[in-house]
């Protein structure tokens, strides 16, 4: 298995594995966008796992300043290893990787938000010393806002 910064090449791979962690079909053009902008941006760093040169995971880090904290933090904003590779410590892994590559970028913190609905992704974060110590809260202003909390569209 080798953990890497993802490039251009990879985007297919991540996009469905997000898309099949969000139970929906994203955009592919704006998808690809985003992904060449992040990948351009040294305040992102997309990492991915692969096992005979295939993408099996990716967790994609953003770096920023925050004024509350007077300090860098690293915010993991999607993190998803592949179906049928899941429960073998690849999640375990690559945390650990992303957390050790915020630490070398000076973070002094990273952190997560994660739907309330994805009870064992929150287990998996508690068993890996992550603390739950925030809420999150969002507002649609697409006027789309269904008023429920669900996976996908």
């Amino acid at each position: 298995m080798t953990t890497r910064t993802a490039t251009m090449d990879d985007c297919q791979d991540v996009y469905e594995m997000i898309c099949d962690m969000e139970a929906t079909l994203l955009p592919y053009r704006a998808f690809a966008d985003i992904f060449r902008n992040q990948l351009n941006d040294p305040n992102y760093e997309c990492i991915v796992c692969e096992e005979d040169r295939n993408v099996i995971a990716v967790l994609n880090l953003r770096y920023e300043e925050q004024l509350h904290h007077t300090a860098r933090i690293a915010e993991i904003m999607e993190f998803v290893v592949k179906a049928g590779y899941r429960n073998r410590g690849i999640g375990k892994d690559l945390l650990a990787y992303a957390a050790g590559r915020a630490k070398e970028n000076g973070c002094i913190q990273i952190e997560v938000a994660c739907n309330q609905l994805r009870k064992d992704t929150h287990r998996f974060y508690s068993r890996e010393g992550m603390k739950n110590f925030h809420f999150k809260f969002s507002k649609d202003l697409t006027g789309a806002d269904e008023g429920e909390n669900k996976l996908g569209r």
